[in-house]
């Protein structure tokens, strides 16, 4: 069935109580003693009391914290002894939004719970906090989405032996740089179990989670849009006996307290956190999820075929002179790249753009290494076909940056009273519009296509401590997001042509909160095989491929594995490229003529659906399996492309590949790319049989190309 049916069902007879709809998943709520409070879900399209007198709701006394928020204001829980005020919805041929205003009794606050739904089966969630005395109020506890998720039935567990294998969690186990995407499923346990980044762990795991009942079918997921701290809770409560087992979860903001100040009279508004449900796999979680981000989330910075252009770039670990620049754009242009970005380096002396940090912040290409101005490249890359991009890491200042001087007080201070060396706080209001300012004067004095955003700082360095007006000390984590969200915001506006690159020490902040504003993003520093296949794998889960940038060549990805197999770790996603000879060297012309031949296939073939597709993780937990299957179909299931990858250790392989994203109906035209053999064969056949792969080495890969004849 095709989901866009979504409506919002309010019905007020004991209770108010609140049904929405999307697609076939059911999330319900219910006003009740003073509480907003989860009342349960469904997969398959019921509102739980579709039996009007045997209706289906949670039993909130099940629950140590029923509610469908947790707030602290001034060290209270609000979550109850609260007073309806209103509920409102608004409804477009696009999405429905509601509105419930609830007034605490606790303290001076109004709280508005907002949700979107859009006919994908995945809602958005974010809360709204008035300050209604006119003193401050400390905000020191915060979870945007919470509460029950389900309890289930002897009539249920008794088809499981273990209460461990009754449920599964599925998350990014590493948080730590150039680990990013690595992808587990884990046995839930009778216990609480967290999974958090930013704040008590490194910054490196996107906030990604899937609840998966491995006995009834049904799969919860859920991000959380926010750059800073998180934490995810899910409380699995069960004895071993397997009566009484219940569920429930937290989409929590975390930092230190109070993790925010709202002023008098003044509001706050929440991040987002992303919940959505199916009765299905995860392949079919991950596509309601993409389709929820394509439509609601990422839409100021669309990202149809035309955007997703192929980007190549040089950085401090080339000479980056003049010379050597031009003779690396002439490779570029060969390959079939479209824009010629510059990384970090720009702004150095010859010789030390390896230092490039120390001279962050000055935002001026260097005299001596670019003697007749930045322009003589951007217009070399226009002669050659090529857009002109520039990397900058606007919240970070080296040593010879006189912001520095000028203004020591912009640095962020820890908890500890220990002052960042370079990074902003953006909460100060001079500094996010000094920022900003100079986003612009880069992007229109240099003639800017592309604006890559890179953000390099230890991730405890978010978490700066200051009085912001009121005489309480606040953690500026939140502001400072806020700040950097609205600059890009106001930037995306002003510059609506510009593509923007996003970028943090790889994959430091990839969250939805901060790609909203971005045509793409860097999800990874790391490019050496194995490795660099997991982070493919699991990043494509969290973000749309066509998001999700992926590095040919450079960055050490020469050292290990086969030559196809690292430009094919990348064809499925948004490609960028390095080059393959020094500027100095002959080139070697079978290495060029299959980058042509695959840039060629990426431009003609792959990029015509991959903004719309469906994407097909075959081994999506690459720790149980030796080798990879990735898969990415057009939504008509006219065409399609599959990578296969081969891990460490898995010589000789040949690999049995049943393509998910056919129709059984159509006959389809089949190319295995390493031979350039194509057949013919049936769409009942492909999904019977498949299409069986012989590679012959570790490390090494196979495209197959498919479409509808």
């Amino acid at each position: 069935m095709d989901n866009n049916y979504f409506d919002i069902y309010y019905h007020n007879e004991k209770n108010h109580r609140f049904c929405y709809r999307s697609g076939e998943m059911v999330y319900e709520e219910v006003f009740t003693d003073g509480a907003l409070l989860s009342a349960g879900w469904n997969a398959s399209g019921y509102p739980l009391n579709v039996l009007k007198n045997c209706p289906t709701y949670l039993n909130p006394k099940r629950y140590a914290e029923p509610f469908s928020f947790n707030i602290e204001i001034d060290g209270q829980s609000v979550d109850f002894n609260l007073e309806f005020v209103d509920f409102k919805t608004q409804k477009t041929e696009e999405n429905e939004i509601s509105v419930l205003t609830l007034k605490s009794n606790i303290a001076p606050a109004i709280i508005k719970v907002h949700t979107l739904i859009d006919g994908t089966q995945m809602l958005s969630r974010w809360i709204e906090i008035e300050n209604t005395s006119e003193r401050p109020l400390k905000l020191s506890r915060l979870s945007v989405m919470s509460g029950g998720l389900e309890s289930l039935d002897d009539d249920v567990l008794d088809h499981v032996d273990n209460i461990n294998d009754v449920y599964s969690i599925g998350y990014f186990e590493n948080d730590a740089w150039g680990n990013e995407g690595q992808f587990k499923w884990e046995n839930l346990t009778p216990n609480c179990t967290s999974i958090e980044g930013r704040f008590g762990r490194d910054r490196f795991r996107h906030p990604l989670l899937f609840i998966r009942n491995n006995l009834t079918g049904k799969l919860w997921f859920s991000q959380i849009g926010f750059s800073g701290g998180y934490r995810y809770t899910v409380d699995f409560n069960a004895r071993p006996d397997k009566c009484n087992t219940h569920l429930s979860f937290k989409g929590e903001i975390t930092g230190h307290n109070p993790i925010y100040v709202i002023a008098p009279k003044g509001k706050f508004i929440s991040p987002v956190v992303y919940m959505g449900l199916v009765h299905g796999n995860l392949d079919d979680a991950v596509n309601e999820m993409h389709a929820h981000i394509r439509k609601s989330v990422l839409n100021l910075a669309e990202a149809d075929g035309s955007e997703a252009l192929i980007n190549c770039g040089m950085g401090a670990e080339h000479s980056m002179n003049v010379e050597d620049s031009k003779a690396f754009i002439d490779q570029f242009a060969e390959m079939g790249g479209e824009i010629f970005t510059i990384d970090a380096g720009w702004e150095c002396p010859p010789d030390e753009q390896m230092e490039w940090g120390a001279y962050n912040g000055r935002n001026i290409p260097d005299k001596d290494r670019y003697p007749n101005g930045i322009k003589e490249l951007c217009d070399y890359a226009h002669s050659k076909g090529l857009k002109f991009g520039l990397w900058v890491d606007i919240e970070s200042v080296g040593k010879y940056c006189n912001i520095n001087e000028e203004h020591p007080d912009w640095r962020s201070v820890s908890a500890l009273g220990e002052r960042s060396p370079k990074f902003l706080d953006m909460s100060i209001p001079e500094c996010a519009q000094w920022c900003e300012n100079e986003l612009a004067r880069i992007i229109t004095e240099y003639e800017l296509d592309l604006l890559r955003v890179d953000h390099n700082v230890d991730f405890t360095e978010y978490f700066g401590m200051r009085d912001t007006g009121y005489g309480i000390p606040e953690c500026v984590c939140i502001k400072h997001n806020e700040a950097v969200y609205k600059m890009y915001e106001n930037l995306k506006k002003r510059f609506p042509d510009l593509i923007f690159e996003n970028c943090a020490g790889g994959g430091g902040r990839t969250d939805l909160g901060m790609m909203k504003s971005f045509n793409h993003t860097w999800v990874s520093d790391w490019q050496k095989m194995p490795r660099s296949i997991a982070i493919t794998n699991g990043m494509t889960m969290a973000l749309p491929p066509e998001r999700v940038d992926r590095l040919f060549a450079g960055m050490g990805c020469h050292t290990t594995g086969s030559f196809d197999a690292h430009l094919r770790n990348t064809m499925l996603g948004h490609i960028s490229l390095n080059v393959i000879s020094p500027a100095d060297a002959e080139i070697n012309e079978q290495q060029m003529q299959f980058i042509k031949h695959s840039t060629d296939i990426y431009k003609d073939f792959i990029r015509s659906f991959l903004a719309q597709s469906k994407i097909y993780h075959h081994t999506p937990d690459l720790n149980e399996s030796d080798y990879s299957v990735l898969e990415i179909s057009a939504p008509d299931k006219s065409k399609g492309a599959i990578t296969v990858i081969t891990l460490c250790g898995t010589n000789e392989k040949s690999i049995t590949v049943k393509p998910k994203g056919i129709d059984v109906s159509k006959e389809y035209q089949v190319t295995l790319d390493n031979d350039c053999f194509t057949y013919t064969i049936s769409g009942e056949k492909l999904k019977r049989n498949g299409i069986v792969i012989y590679i012959n080495a570790s490390l090494s890969s196979e495209l197959v190309l498919y479409k509808a004849i």
